[in-house]
């Protein structure tokens, strides 16, 4: 096997990546602290071209030379948004009714593998801070709570790996919905 070098990717530019059809997915960052997170969500968005992501609270914005390590130029091909205030963006996200769920583990929340997605439906994935997670007020204002299904001894997993893990699902499940028609 030969490993593949750039131009044996035949990757879309950043005007193909505007006008491409996007998967049905927003993401949504709560209070992010760290900006190489920041960057790698902002990688993986682009990856399974994510519509758009909302940076809120503390979330630095680009153009930013730290967030940019990690995003490599996804942030030129990402349309973000900035707002100060989470659950604004959640209340808007809602009235355009795209159903709102949080990352996070709470009583009662769906596993991440035992969550159906359905067709026609536009997604908003909220994540939060580092250390206190998703704000107990979007939890409550969310369609439901998504968990991550873990089974080692610690109790989370980095913020951009937990967007990886759940945008990769969605893709993924979004795209056997269209496959099967």
């Amino acid at each position: 096997m030969k490993k593949l070098i750039l131009d044996d990717l035949n990757r879309i530019n950043v005007d193909e990546f505007k006008s491409a059809t996007k998967t049905p997915i927003v993401v949504v960052l709560d209070d992010i602290r760290s900006l190489h997170n920041i960057g790698s969500v902002f990688r993986t968005s682009d990856a399974f071209l994510i519509e758009k992501i909302y940076l809120c609270g503390i979330t630095a914005t680009p153009p930013n030379k730290e967030i940019h390590k990690t995003a490599l130029g996804a942030t030129e091909s990402v349309d973000w948004v900035y707002a100060e205030n989470v659950m604004d963006v959640v209340q808007q996200l809602k009235a355009e009714s795209v159903q709102v769920y949080a990352v996070e583990q709470v009583e009662n929340s769906v596993m991440l593998n035992q969550f159906e997605v359905h067709a026609q439906t536009k997604y908003a994935l909220v994540f939060g801070n580092e250390v206190k997670g998703v704000q107990q007020a979007v939890v409550n204002a969310s369609d439901g709570v998504i968990e991550i299904p873990q089974l080692g001894t610690k109790h989370s997993l980095n913020v951009s790996v937990s967007a990886g893990i759940v945008i990769w699902d969605f893709f993924q499940k979004l795209n056997a919905l269209q496959d099967s028609k």
